[in-house]
Order: C-alpha cells, then sequence, then structure tokens
C-alpha cells in the first residue's frame, strides 16, 4: 500500500442533473428526480478522484461496501456537490464519508459511507476474466 494513503484525502465533483440521471431514464423509479443508482456512481467517482493520485503504478482500487442514504431530490437541471473523504484506512481496506449537497443553498442530498479495496489492477483483470468454479 502507498504511503501516502492516509486519512483525510479529500475529493469533489459537481454536477448538474440532466434527463438521463433521472429515476426515470435508469428504471429505477417513476419520476424525473435524480436516481439513487447515479447519485451512488457520482459518490464512487468523488471516491476514485481522491485515491488517483495517491496509488501506486499498477494498483486502482474496487468498490466492496456502500452505505447510502438519499435524503433529498434533485430536479432535473439542478446542482449537485458530491464530496468523499478518506477517514479509515487498514491495511488494503479504504473507508470514506461521501456527502452530496445542493451548493446553492447548502442543503443534504445525501450522506454516507463507501468502502473499497486496494489491488493490482493486472492480477485483479486475470483473476475477473477466469471462469467461475463449479460449487460443490
Amino acid at each position: 500500500m502507498a504511503p501516502s494513503l492516509a486519512p483525510g484525502l479529500r475529493a469533489h465533483l459537481d454536477q448538474t442533473v440532466r434527463d438521463a440521471d433521472t429515476a426515470l431514464a435508469l428504471n429505477s423509479g417513476d419520476v424525473t428526480v435524480l436516481a439513487t443508482p447515479r447519485l451512488l456512481a457520482w459518490a464512487e467517482e468523488a471516491t476514485c478522484r481522491a485515491l488517483a493520485p495517491a496509488l501506486d503504478a499498477g494498483m486502482t482500487s474496487v468498490g466492496v461496501h456502500v452505505e447510502l442514504d438519499h435524503l433529498a431530490p434533485s430536479p432535473i437541471g439542478a446542482h449537485v456537490r458530491v464530496e468523499a473523504e478518506l477517514v479509515g484506512v487498514e491495511d488494503r481496506t479504504l473507508e470514506f464519508v461521501v456527502r452530496a449537497v445542493h451548493p446553492a443553498d447548502g442543503r443534504e442530498v445525501a450522506r454516507g459511507r463507501v468502502v473499497r479495496s486496494t489491488v493490482d489492477r493486472e492480477r485483479f483483470l486475470v483473476r475477473a476474466a477466469r471462469p467461475p468454479r463449479p460449487r460443490g
């Protein structure tokens, strides 16, 4: 693990909700507001941005656990800021606190936790390409 992988790494991204980001478009509901799956994707993107400068060459991270409370709707055209902060490092396991807000008024859209694991990219892809072993 890279020595620079320490609590305190942060990143954010600013997004505007578009038609393709809605629950209706993503088949996760029938309303035209920000879909929880898209919000989760943005949260994971923020965690990856936080890690990018700190990972050793040949390493990447994969998501292993998520807890996300989607607290407020965001209509098409709304601006959303998604923030991630690394708060825990244990061996290869990295724990992030994530938060999303409407920057205009600071209203909280979501909050949660994302856990990622660092892996050797090449070894991970080789392993992922193997056919699954039969159980039993």
